[in-house]
């Protein structure tokens, strides 16, 4: 069998159904704390930054697991990490239900987070090695698998938690976790010919570049600058169900907005895939992040419950191709044999970022007593991003050895 016949083929648009409906249900343990943190705030009794530490932990687990569970994939194939990440998912569901404390409920906020990450950036490091042709549409795709988890389950979710409370909807989070997410891993057995690799090697020739800068000082600023975007970025993302309550719009208007937010960027992060092959990474990732920085400007005005719908909607179709195009910079800008390690030292930064951002956004919040000097914190952070996106466009140039291999095709 050829690489031709192998990448791009049938068997591969199947590989990505299946990989979609994992991302579906595994991504929910990201998004379910949010919409819990109201309840939990209530029950233990704590401050607004206190109630955000569970996500934080979240946000830990899911930084070490992606980095973990990579190195798994690469060692017992993909369908191996996915059942014990299930098994780890469903368990973390089931015992963070029986917490009696808020630092217990943390701690299995950390194993949820780790056993989340296997249905992020393994996933899509699995699915991209299937796909020549089409594989920043592949690799959208896949990465809409979070956005589209985010946008359904807050809406299920929701409605268990206002009839049975929030213990029993991590009980049934538990158990779709193990009945859904083992069976479906199953089917992706199927392991890729080596002779497949070839295809990377050429197209990382193909869009190669080069910057002023030594490879790790490159890496550094890419990691700070996804600091400084999902510091921003999380603000709305995981206190506005908080933010509606607040404003006595209840907690169903915040997990619908929360909805609506993310399935804005699922179209976002589909509509980059495309741009990003044409612009190249540095420039699409430069028009999100000045178009999430608009709509983190438009939450100042506006707190009536139909502009805070609106822009939401917003805020989803402007930021939600910006951490995907990270993966293309390291891939345009880097040795692609240094990539796996590379993507996932700045895919870890942009988690840090969300993870510091819920936080931080809390702490704001409980000094000042709202969410503006919240928003205006997010705000700074984002110009920080753009500053240094705008610096290393400026400082880009096409690789010599780049022009040479597209010359010779």
């Amino acid at each position: 069998m050829t690489d031709d016949s192998i990448l791009d083929s049938r068997y591969s648009w199947t590989r990505l159904g299946i990989t979609l409906g994992i991302a579906l249900v595994g991504n929910v343990g990201m998004w379910a704390i949010i919409v819990i943190m109201p309840a939990v705030q209530r029950e233990f009794g704590v401050d607004r930054a206190d109630a955000s530490m569970p996500y934080t932990m979240t946000m830990v687990g899911f930084a070490l697991g992606n980095l973990l569970i990579g190195r798994a994939v690469d060692r017992f194939g993909i369908t191996t990490a996915l059942i014990g990440a299930a098994v780890t998912l469903g368990s973390g569901f089931a015992l963070a239900a029986a917490s009696g404390s808020i630092i217990v409920l943390c701690m299995m906020q950390f194993v949820v987070g780790f056993g989340t990450a296997a249905s992020f950036g393994p996933l899509i490091a699995d699915i991209s090695h299937w796909f020549y042709r089409r594989r920043g549409v592949a690799v959208a795709i896949t990465a809409s698998g979070n956005y589209l988890s985010g946008a359904i389950w807050p809406l299920v979710l929701s409605g268990i938690l206002n009839d049975f409370g929030w213990r029993t909807a991590y009980l049934v989070l538990a158990a779709l976790a193990l009945a859904l997410m083992i069976p479906l891993a199953m089917l992706l057995r199927r392991r890729l010919p080596d002779e497949a690799a070839a295809h990377a090697q050429r197209m990382s020739a193909a869009n190669a570049r080069s910057v002023s800068f030594s490879p790790r000082a490159l890496q550094i600023m890419l990691g700070i600058a996804g600091i400084g975007c999902c510091i921003a970025m999380s603000m709305p993302q995981v206190h506005i169900v908080a933010y509606c309550v607040d404003l006595g719009y209840g907690p169903a208007v915040g997990a619908e907005m929360l909805s609506l937010m993310l399935m804005g960027g699922v179209v976002s992060r589909l509509l980059s895939g495309f741009l990003a092959d044409r612009l190249g990474g540095v420039i699409t990732l430069l028009i999100g992040s000045m178009l999430q920085c608009i709509a983190l400007f438009l939450y100042l005005p506006f707190d009536g419950m139909v502009p805070l719908y609106i822009v939401s909607l917003i805020f989803g179709l402007s930021q939600g191709g910006i951490v995907p195009s990270y993966a293309v910079i390291v891939r345009e800008y880097l040795p692609p044999k240094e990539a796996g390690a590379r993507v996932g030292f700045v895919i870890m930064a942009t988690i840090v970022g969300m993870a510091l951002g819920g936080w931080m956004s809390g702490f704001i919040y409980d000094l000042t007593g709202s969410y503006r000097m919240a928003f205006l914190n997010g705000i700074a952070w984002n110009v920080l991003n753009i500053g240094i996106m705008s610096l290393l466009l400026f400082r880009s140039r096409p690789r010599r050895d780049a022009v040479a291999a597209v010359r010779q095709w």
